[in-house]
């Protein structure tokens, strides 16, 4: 097939796609000519709904309108705005509404949780994370050993692949956990690994460390927005993750929390106490004695950054209207098997893709490594990034591309891989 016969052939998997209206409700970055870029990098940042802009407006008029009346009047008034996330997060991770909350940011979502659920003793002391983990996770991680008392040399259990291999095998997992499970306190590990872009088997990972008695928590960064999850039924202990990724909220925007309702009741359960996870109904009593909420606002601090909720709340009625995460789910696997098949078939000698081809092993991201002689990674990276391609480069020598299947299209799938195919010519 030509290449202009392959271009057709996308433009009509395009114009088949039931999604396709959807990227009319973003902002694409364009290119200095004025030509949209082709933006594959919403595992790192997505880009902008235009709800989001709205809803943030609506909320910064407010203010200038009501000043601190905004808290109870209007349609969406401060004092509950949170409330107004948790129908569509609780979808979003297979959660019931009373186990989800937006607050914080996720590393320091992470802290609180391991507050809650990492209780050491001198036989049952270790945290079981992944080797290649997100820097951020293991920063937390160990700080939390250390403020423990326990040494990260020991008490840090580092799950690696096989010699050889980029990602885990679940029955690896498993046995380690088997193994070991007796000294884990804690098993925190990602729903999708950063850097490969694996999607764990947590079902069968929180079912492996709930039989060894250890408590199980997941880094959902790179899950959030990106695949289906049930939290509930697997009967996880917590989560957090971001917003910024696959769920579009804008830079550095408020996380989202996960804490299983079996813990909700349980007030003898250590946790940092602020007034805004104390019972809604006598908080403004003012009184200092603390009586946590049955749910996972318990682990609220302080009220919530609205401007930002705002756009969290517009980014969830955009996927809400997609139809929620199954039927991006749908389109992100036919999306990124296109674009496998693509890169498989055009460039099969040149690259190696580490993100493992099965379905329900993977979600919207793909990571190359080159394989050239004399032409790296980040040479390669510089060279697509000149030529209109936005996505991500990460050390040590990564390029993860990531078709979001709320605005991207098949069309710049074939299209990045022509520009890729020429960005690999070492001539």
């Amino acid at each position: 097939m030509t290449a202009t016969n392959q271009r057709t052939a996308a433009e009509q998997l395009d114009a088949q796609d039931p999604l396709r209206e959807l990227r009319n409700e973003f902002y694409i970055p364009r290119l200095p000519d004025g030509r949209e870029e082709i933006y594959f990098c919403g595992n790192s940042l997505g880009l902008q709904p235009k709800r989001a802009e709205r809803y943030l407006k609506e909320e910064l008029d407010k203010w200038q309108r009501l000043g601190v009346k905004g808290h109870f009047d209007a349609d969406f008034p401060w004092m509950p705005y949170h409330e107004f996330l948790t129908e569509n997060s609780a979808q979003l991770v297979g959660a019931r509404n009373t186990e989800v909350v937006a607050m914080n940011s996720l590393t320091a979502n992470l802290h609180f949780m391991m507050v809650s659920f990492y209780r050491p003793t001198k036989s049952r002391y270790k945290i079981l994370i992944e080797d290649h983990a997100f820097p951020s996770d293991h920063y937390a991680v160990e700080s939390q050993v250390r403020f423990h008392g326990f040494d990260p040399e020991d008490a840090m259990l580092l799950a690696k692949p096989r010699d050889g291999e980029e990602t885990f095998r679940t029955e690896d997992l498993l046995d380690l956990i088997e193994r070991e499970g007796d000294q884990i306190a804690l098993i925190m590990l990602p729903g999708v690994q950063y850097y490969t872009g694996q999607v764990l088997d947590m079902k069968a990972i929180t079912e492996a460390g709930h039989r060894k008695g250890c408590k199980v928590g997941f880094d959902l960064a790179h899950a959030a927005g990106n695949i289906p999850m049930q939290l509930h039924d697997w009967d996880v202990d917590f989560a957090a993750w971001c917003s910024y990724k696959y769920l579009n909220s804008g830079p550095g925007s408020v996380a989202g929390c996960f804490v299983h309702e079996r813990h909700h009741q349980d007030k003898d359960l250590p946790r940092f106490a602020g007034w805004w996870g104390h019972d809604k109904r006598t908080r403004f009593k003012m009184e200092n004695h603390f009586v946590p909420m049955e749910s996972a606002e318990a682990w609220q601090v302080s009220n919530p950054p609205i401007l930002s909720l705002a756009a969290i709340r517009g980014s969830l009625d955009t996927i809400a209207q997609a139809g929620g995460v199954e039927a991006l789910r749908e389109k992100s696997l036919k999306m990124t098997g296109y674009l496998r098949q693509l890169l498989e078939a055009e460039l099969g000698d040149q690259i190696h893709i580490i993100t493992p081809a099965e379905p329900e092993a993977s979600g919207a991201q793909l990571s190359l490594t080159v394989k050239l002689d004399g032409l790296s990674g980040k040479q390669v990276f510089d060279r697509i990034e000149k030529a209109g391609v936005t996505c991500d480069w990460r050390e040590p020598n990564v390029i993860r591309v990531a078709p979001v299947p709320l605005y991207n299209r098949y069309t710049e799938c074939f299209d990045f891989v022509q520009i890729l195919k020429a960005s690999l010519d070492n001539d």
